[in-house]
């Protein structure tokens, strides 16, 4: 019925937002330059293929009149 709890030390419990570990860890790794180079490589096609689809998106996007408003053809004249 009763469960029993297991006592935890208040002190063990203030203590625990505190606790660092002694352990470091290694040093990060140097990127190369080839591995700068491809990045950068990357990012330059990443950014090269949005603006290259920006240019040659934008006019397909754009408002125009449809040629029937500007265009009359012989049959509206009633010919």
């Amino acid at each position: 019925m009763f469960r029993r709890r297991e006592a935890v030390p208040f002190s063990f419990v203030a203590e625990s937002d505190r606790f660092r570990s002694n352990v470091t860890p290694p040093p990060r790794e140097r990127a190369s330059v080839s591995q700068l180079a491809a990045r950068s490589l990357v990012g330059l096609t990443v950014v090269a293929g949005l603006a290259g689809s920006l240019i040659l998106g934008l006019p397909a996007l754009s408002p125009t009149q449809s040629p029937s408003h500007a265009e009359q053809t012989e049959a509206a004249h009633g010919h």
